[in-house]
């Protein structure tokens, strides 16, 4: 060590090079008299001039804290879902930390703490005369001051909100820390005003929260977490001694490795015979503490792991989730760039809509049916569920892991949320198949149109000129599609939803204004995963195009349709815990009536029970008693697979396809399932689980105007060719059937009849069966009163050659006489063939009046 002599030389010959040696006396009065001037106000002489331009105080606020995300468990106890932090930290009072905590920073960075002023006038001379200018100089109040200026450069931003630049924050952090006098200066004034302010205690406890303890961790809390796995207040001394060992200089003495163990244990032994020799602890102590070695069976090391990627197993998607709706919670700030700010800060409990029970089922489910380390193809799989009159995200899980590291998870793990849009950390959606079907058959309700209304699903082409679209075209050329399962003839709406007839949902489209269609999906929270907006092409109807959906956007509009048209947007957050305990909103239900209105959307969820009972989606109902809607849906070539179905309280959207690539989920087998049935396989167990939790019931009845729809009157067409008939029965919409000929005096081949008759109200395609004459017919006279002799008579000489009696047993009381024709049958003034058995009835006895 130098001597004393050369020591103070350099030391003097440093601070001249920079303020001077008046200066330097002035900062020494400054010291000693600063307590008289913060307590008096006494005027200082020039000499502490230099004071006058640094600030005068600093808060002692909270640190940035930790943010934890909760879910309710069923015994309505919090669920730990995560932990989110900018900094590893957790806040705690003075009497929640170890008394040998409190002694060895004390004795280990300030031992006159206790007793000095402001500033330890001592500590700062005898540093200038050994040549330490950073060394004890500092108080545990100066260290505060510093630590706390090292937070707000590490934590600040401009004043629109937006991030500073890394290069100003490095400069303003090296500025806290760098040994010069000016930071001196500025330590002791603002030292000063915190003793003003606040009491050792207050000051000892804001210590011990804010020093740096290595790494992202941040006070003693936060650090015997993560190197000893226990809180503060259950330390050891020698755990104690060895945390408060690493603030001077944490790179090189943290406990996170293991090549600092010897200069953290020869730090931590000073800290020890310093705390005997202040008298904290006795010497048994002392030997036990420092018998004990700094190795690896000394540090229980806990993983800190901040964020989704530590979440607990199952749940770090809804985590994901969380963490991209920050900006929309309205309790966290009055603008996205402040909520984001505060939630940094930190402190705040997240109590999710997640339901735990169900979340662990649904992953297990769509787990065990699309295994997430497929080798064949990337598959992917995923399972949302909302409350159908909350809008409540209950379940949100996928086949994949969560990993969003730079080196990732390999083929079993994503950081993409499969239910979720781009804008809260989802994909761009996937193309919807039939499940976007539902929409058209809302728009021809709107539009007055029926179920029981009826079209020719063998119609496979259409001109794309018959597609009215207020948003976009006119369109040309002609509209190719096909039926899945080759389906021909009439379907009714209902029949064809039940279905999923690509033919009818065609037609049904090229009967309302394609922008109609999507707003009133969009009005019901439909849009593109991507941002894009809704497409409205023809192809659209039978989502063909490019309208890319999200499965909770899946999920959400059709709990929409169940209930009535109220739409409620998917929400995630009921409720938010402030770092006092102060409970704040989470994201409100935000439902109202949509552009669907109650009749329509009623109407739509009594087609849609079809495709439950016995339609496509037959084998995903969960036979439970509870009622369900919903629609598959199915790409081209099978890309993607859908099934999404709700009951009056629940709706879950399952979506099972290819991550890339195009392998066609029909041609290929998982655990000996075609693939494209996955959806059904993880539908049928995740709804029969969340009906345990929430039973639906009946559906409201539909619309009985909407059953049949636009009425359509059959025309008459009496008397005319079949062909005839038949371009005019096309040309009111409806559907023709031959019924064949029948007996009539009409000239052969006319209409004589149809079925339903000329002139009665029917449903939209309905099939009218036609009549027509064979010419060999004639009107059957009436004889009814005659003779049945002379009756027979009669009718023989006018060329009806085939008449025979029926004597019946008259009732008691009856008038007719005997013998007399009562009826004929066929009855009189029908039409029949002259050779037709004609029976005439008549009472007896006598019964034997024609032979």
């Amino acid at each position: 060590m130098p001597a004393p002599k050369n020591s103070a030389t350099s030391l003097f010959g440093a601070v001249l090079g920079t303020l001077g040696f008046s200066a330097l006396a002035g900062v020494l009065t400054a010291v000693m008299v600063a307590p008289a001037i913060a307590v008096t106000g006494v005027t200082a002489n020039s000499t502490i001039g230099i004071f006058e331009s640094l600030p005068e105080y600093i808060q002692l606020n909270a640190g940035h804290q930790q943010n934890e995300i909760v879910a309710v468990d069923k015994k309505g106890e919090y669920f730990h879902i995560a932990t989110i932090f900018d900094q590893n930290r957790e806040e705690v009072d003075l009497d929640e930390m170890s008394d040998y905590l409190k002694w060895a920073a004390i004795a280990g960075e300030d031992r006159r703490f206790k007793d000095h002023g402001f500033v330890d006038l001592l500590s700062v001379i005898r540093a200038a005369i050994g040549g330490g200018e950073s060394g004890g100089a500092s108080t545990l109040t100066m260290q505060t001051v510093r630590n706390i200026l090292v937070q707000q450069a590490l934590n600040q931003t401009n004043d629109d909100g937006t991030p500073v630049p890394e290069e100003k924050i490095k400069a303003d952090i090296e500025k806290a820390k760098v040994p010069t006098i000016d930071r001196k200066l500025k330590e002791m004034k603002l030292a000063i005003g915190l003793e003003k302010r606040y009491s050792k205690d207050e000051i000892l406890q804001a210590y011990l929260n804010i020093a740096g303890f290595g790494g992202n961790t941040y006070g003693v809390q936060a650090a015997a977490l993560q190197y000893f796995s226990k809180n503060a207040a259950d330390l050891t001394l020698a755990e104690a001694a060895s945390l408060i060992a690493i603030v001077q200089y944490p790179n090189e003495r943290d406990l996170q490795k293991d090549e600092n163990f010897p200069r953290n244990q020869a730090r931590r032994d000073v800290i020890i015979n310093a705390m005997y020799n202040e008298g904290y602890i006795t010497k048994a102590e002392r030997d036990e503490a420092l018998a004990t070695p700094v190795d690896a069976n000394f540090v229980k090391r806990r993983p800190t792991n901040s964020g989704c990627l530590g979440a607990t197993k199952y749940f770090a998607f809804p985590c994901d989730y969380v963490y991209n709706s920050i900006f929309e919670l309205e309790a966290l700030g009055s603008n996205p760039t402040e909520r984001k700010a505060n939630f940094k800060r930190g402190g705040f409990t997240i109590v999710t809509s997640i339901n735990p029970s169900l979340q662990v089922t649904a992953t297990k489910v769509v787990q065990g049916a699309a295994p997430k380390n497929e080798s064949r193809f990337h598959l992917g799989a995923a399972v949302t569920s909302v409350e159908v009159d909350t809008g409540r995200i209950l379940v949100m899980t996928q086949n994949k892991d969560y990993n969003n590291t730079l080196e990732g998870g390999g083929r079993s793990a994503t950081a993409v949320n499969f239910s979720a849009d781009i804008a809260h950390g989802g994909s761009v959606g996937f193309q919807p198949g039939s499940t976007y079907k539902p929409y058209v058959l809302l728009a021809f309700l709107d539009s007055g149109g029926g179920l029981q209304e009826a079209f020719n699903a063998s119609i496979l082409e259409m001109n794309m000129a018959k597609f009215a679209d207020s948003c976009g075209g006119p369109y040309g050329g002609k509209f190719k599609y096909k039926n899945d399962s080759g389906e021909k003839g009439s379907y009714t709406v209902q029949r064809a939803t039940a279905s999923s007839v690509n033919s009818v949902f065609v037609q049904m489209a090229s009967k309302v204004d394609q922008c109609r269609i999507k707003k009133l999906a969009e009005s019901i929270g439909v849009h593109n995963a991507s941002g894009a907006e809704l497409e409205t092409l023809p192809s659209c109807s039978i989502g063909g195009c490019r309208n890319n959906i999200a499965p909770v956007t899946a999920a959400a509009a059709y709990a929409a349709i169940a209930n009535s048209g109220v739409y409620c947007a998917p929400i995630i957050v009921d409720k938010i815990i402030d770092r006092d305990g102060n409970e704040l909103p989470g994201q409100n239900a935000n439902c109202g009536q949509s552009a669907v209105s109650p009749a329509v959307a009623n109407t739509a969820a009594y087609a849609m029970q079809g495709v439950f009972t016995g339609g496509t989606a037959n084998a995903s109902n969960p036979n439970d008693g509870t009622p369900y809607m919903g629609k598959t849906g199915t790409t081209d070539n099978a890309v993607h697979v859908w099934m999404v179905g709700s009951s009056t309280k629940v709706s879950t959207a399952v979506w099972v396809g290819n991550i890339k690539g195009k392998q066609s989920l029909r041609q290929i087998a998982v655990n000996g399932i075609q693939a494209a049935l996955l959806r059904h396989v993880i539908f049928r167990p995740v709804a029969q689980a969340i009906d345990k939790f929430y039973p639906g019931g009946k559906f409201p009845d539909p619309d009985p105007a909407l059953l049949k729809g636009n009425p359509v009157f059959v025309p008459n067409v009496i008397g005319k060719t079949a062909e005839q008939a038949k371009a005019e029965i096309q040309l009111a919409e409806l559907n023709y059937s031959n019924g064949g000929s029948v007996d009539s005096d009409k000239p052969a081949g006319t209409v004589v009849r149809t079925k339903p008759g000329a002139g009665d109200s029917v449903p939209r395609g309905t099939t009218v069966k036609v009549y027509v004459s064979n010419g060999q017919g004639a009107k059957l006279p009436d004889v009814n009163g005659q003779d049945v002799v002379a009756a027979k008579n009669f009718l023989n000489s006018e060329g009806w050659t085939n008449v025979v009696g029926q004597c019946d047993v008259p009732e008691i009381g009856d008038p007719t006489p005997l013998g007399k024709v009562y009826k004929t049958s066929p009855s009189a003034g029908s039409m029949a063939n002259k050779s037709a058995i004609i029976t005439l009835h008549y009472y007896g006895p006598p019964c034997n009046l024609i032979p």
